[in-house]
């Protein structure tokens, strides 16, 4: 009698192993394309930081080797430069005439462009157009000539030109960031869109009014996209180089008036080839808008409202 084998089943293949590998080969495909942008990251914003730091703490004026000085920038910024202190109240008086305008002009806008269902893709366009152009030099120097003396603003008001009277000449700056209001106005008409029609019908049915509707609706749903372009916005103002640059011919005047932060960075660093003390200064700078934007994200929490509390 004659026994026949019964073969073994051969055991399923594990495939443990495989997926380890597709996992392995996933991240390293993921590594492969993040390294354009941490080479990046790491050459151009995180070794000149580390550097800017150093140089922060030395004495270095662009020709000879750094001289290490402590902490003698800072105490000399803080105590014995009255233009560097001048330079702060000229930002800062810019942020608050600036900043607000700015994004009351485009909160205008885009509720004017909302309702409108024709052209309304030229129209944004339009807006947004200044702000592509406004930050060039070119757009900057036509600016200056405007409200120059003999420019189209004396001809209109009769008041000369704002460039050169201290009073005016930082509202003329403002005015050309008040002009590129397009970024934030394309915002604001996003978060528009985004906002129930029945709310704005269950507040018409209570009796509200446009304004109490634009109060009682409008501005709480808009709160978050308000918050988002404020933030930017602030960032943006305290950076300001040249529209202050171009208007005064790279002087900060009339006295000292356009004389903003980067601007007074600037001449002590390239003007008087005061590296060193010019990257103190833009540390301070950097410490400055980190403060303020924590401020901002802490005080959001009693104005900014959010459909759900997951949300925050």
């Amino acid at each position: 009698m004659t026994t026949t084998a019964i073969p073994t089943p051969a055991k399923p293949a594990t495939t443990a192993a495989p997926k380890r590998r597709s996992r392995r080969e996933r991240q390293g495909a993921a590594w492969v394309f993040l390294s354009p942008w941490l080479l990046g990251a790491s050459v151009l914003t995180l070794l000149p930081m580390a550097i800017s730091l150093y140089l922060s703490f030395t004495d270095y004026n662009l020709f000879d080797p750094p001289h290490w000085v402590g902490l003698r920038n800072y105490t000399q910024m803080f105590t014995q430069d009255p233009r560097y202190w001048r330079s702060v109240l000229t930002t800062l008086t810019y942020v608050v005439i600036a900043v607000p305008l700015q994004l009351a002009l485009a909160l205008g806008v885009a509720l004017a462009l909302k309702p409108i269902k024709r052209g309304k893709g030229f129209y944004r366009s339009a807006f947004y157009a200044p702000s592509l152009l406004g930050a060039s030099m070119s757009v900057a120097l036509v600016w200056r000539a405007i409200f120059n003396d003999g420019g189209t603003v004396s001809h209109l008001l009769g008041t000369g030109g704002w460039v050169n009277r201290p009073g005016w000449a930082l509202l003329s700056v403002a005015l050309l960031t008040v002009w590129q209001f397009g970024a934030p106005m394309v915002i604001f008409l996003a978060g528009l869109q985004q906002i129930p029609a029945e709310l704005y019908e269950a507040a018409a049915c209570d009796g509200a009014g446009k304004w109490r509707q634009f109060v009682s609706v409008t501005v709480p749903m808009l709160s978050p996209v308000l918050f988002f372009n404020l933030v930017l916005q602030m960032i943006q103002a305290f950076q300001v180089f040249t529209p202050a640059f171009a208007v005064s011919a790279g002087k900060g005047g009339p006295a000292d008036s356009t004389l903003v932060y980067t601007l007074y960075l600037y001449d002590r660093g390239f003007v008087a080839s005061h590296m060193g003390y010019a990257s103190a200064m833009a540390w301070v700078l950097l410490l400055v808008i980190a403060a303020v934007t924590a401020v901002l994200f802490r005080t959001s929490r009693s104005w900014v409202f959010y459909a759900s509390e997951g949300d925050r």
